[in-house]
């Protein structure tokens, strides 16, 4: 993939969709193109967050351990951000992110990632939202559960 296709790519991804195109490609250029085999994990709950991986190809399930075990919260595909609470509140990674299929990413360092951030609001606005939108589902999920163990 060239980087024109890559800053295209990015310029799909709501999280930069407000990002001028010359940035785009400074983001394309300095991140890294990493590949995932089926069962390959992107990050692994309890690791520290050195980046943050944008999905270009692929889906992978976002799992939590509990005591019975890894359970899937989700699954994430296209141009979806995943690893992001990590970097962003300096804590262990909340998930395990493990590939279902091939999965490619693009893998965006801590220090980029806080320097985009740092650069266009416009970027942590839409963090915010996505994480604001991951609470309420997990909430929701939590509520459920919560519901059907009492019942």
């Amino acid at each position: 993939m060239s980087l024109n296709e890559e800053v295209e790519l990015l310029r799909n991804i709501p999280l930069f969709k407000n990002i001028e195109p010359s940035k785009l490609k400074l983001l394309a250029f300095t991140s890294e193109r990493l590949v995932f085999q089926a069962g390959q994990d992107l990050c692994v709950e309890g690791d520290m967050g050195d980046a943050a991986y944008i999905i270009i190809g692929g889906t992978a399930d976002v799992m939590i351990q509990t005591d019975d075990g890894p359970k899937t919260v989700t699954q994430v595909g296209q141009n979806d951000v995943v690893g992001e609470i990590a970097i962003l509140c300096d804590v262990p990674r909340t998930a395990t992110v493990r590939a279902v299929s091939e999965v490619t990413a693009l893998r965006i360092s801590k220090d980029l990632f806080f320097r985009m951030v740092t650069e266009f609001p416009q970027m942590a606005v839409e963090i915010m939202r996505k994480l604001a939108t991951d609470l309420q589902r997990t909430t929701g999920q939590l509520s459920r559960a919560l519901g059907r163990a009492g019942g």
